[in-house]
């Protein structure tokens, strides 16, 4: 085992607790605690998501520039269930902005956030 080890990724937003709940349903996982800047979300083996409140955030505009991404979460779908997890972001306030297209295995799709994350097929 390494000497460091990833701890948590944390996503700035205005409406920290709005999008810890998102992708709390997003991926089944539980929120397990929060206050006025910080929410964390955990999954069945430890792995946890963070979101900060950032007052004066600004989300970024994909696919161009002028606010870049600086980051994006990837998430696996089993090819025959990729419909149906999008039904499920969609519903949960997701914005689809790229299906998958020919050579490609993923679909793209803002958070309530504006947030850039991938659902890929596995």
């Amino acid at each position: 085992m390494g000497l460091i080890k990833m701890g948590v990724v944390a996503l700035d937003c205005t409406d920290h607790r709005a999008l810890a709940n998102f992708y709390a349903e997003v991926l089944d996982w539980q929120v397990t605690g929060g206050d006025d800047d910080w929410f964390e979300i955990a999954g069945p083996t430890g792995r946890t998501l963070a979101f900060q409140r950032v007052a004066d955030h600004r989300p970024p505009q994909w696919p161009g520039q002028d606010v870049p991404q600086q980051m994006h979460l990837d998430f696996d779908v089993h090819r025959a269930d990729i419909d149906e997890a999008e039904r499920k972001v969609l519903a949960l306030g997701a914005k689809l902005v790229q299906r998958d297209e020919e050579g490609r295995d993923w679909r793209v799709y803002l958070d309530p956030a504006g947030h850039p994350f991938c659902l890929c097929l596995k």
